[in-house]
């Protein structure tokens, strides 16, 4: 690890497909920070999103869709030493470059997250930050809300996402667990609640469950996919 972290430009690539609604104010969180880049990797939005992006001074590239091919297009255009990548609808924290220098800079750590609250006020969204970040902290399994950062040398070291249409960041932290720490910093990123609230929440819940145990038991992620497009999962 350089020992010239605490130095190091952090660039954050954050793929959009039609965040019109969400993409200003997660580059605006980014704003008050130091050395710092924005890279929004567009997968052929039919909305304003690369507009937005572009009347907000930040680089926009595009990609062919899906988050995992995305993200490494993010990545192989970033300059930055350290990689940040942040979903269109979550905001980061005050001081988040700063956090994410020194937790880099630990001996053995290898990569990092933050941990996660929900934007809404329901109580049974409190049990899903719970579980999120007692998950996160234990297993060192964090997701790709809650805002995962390394370095390029290590990301490009394990060979970036792996091309999955789904449980590519899952993919990602397995990898990185065979090489070293995780560690997720107790300050949290903020996620909008509307994949909760669109099937709702316990429905939510399960489904990422049954999703983890497929791909666990050797389902591929093509067929996880096809279950979700094919609406399978809403009758649970």
């Amino acid at each position: 690890m350089s020992h010239n972290i605490d130095a190091a430009k952090i660039s954050i690539i954050i793929p959009t497909l039609n965040e019109a609604g969400n993409i200003k104010q997660a580059i605006t969180t980014t704003q008050a920070s130091t050395n710092i880049e924005v890279i929004v990797v567009d997968g052929g939005s039919q909305d304003d999103t690369v507009a937005i992006a572009q009347s907000l001074g930040v680089k926009v590239i595009s990609s062919s869709p899906g988050r995992a091919s995305q993200m490494n297009a993010g990545a192989v255009a970033a300059g930055g030493e350290i990689l940040l990548f942040l979903h269109a609808d979550t905001h980061l924290p005050t001081g988040f470059d700063d956090m994410v220098r020194t937790a880099l800079q630990k001996l053995g750590t290898v990569a990092g997250a933050f941990a996660l609250r929900i934007d809404a006020s329901l109580l049974s969204l409190r049990w899903v930050e719970w579980g999120v970040n007692w998950r996160s902290h234990f297993w060192q399994m964090p997701y790709g809300d809650q805002a995962i950062f390394l370095t390029k040398e290590v990301f490009q070291q394990i060979g970036g996402f792996p091309e999955l249409p789904i449980m590519e960041d899952f993919e990602l932290m397995r990898r990185l667990k065979r090489i070293g720490q995780i560690v997720i910093l107790p300050v949290p990123v903020v996620t909008s609640a509307r994949r909760w609230l669109q099937k709702g929440v316990f429905k939510t819940t399960l489904i990422n469950q049954i999703v983890i145990i497929a791909y666990l038991l050797g389902v591929s992620p093509e067929q996880i996919r096809s279950w979700y497009r094919q609406g399978k999962f809403k009758r649970i």
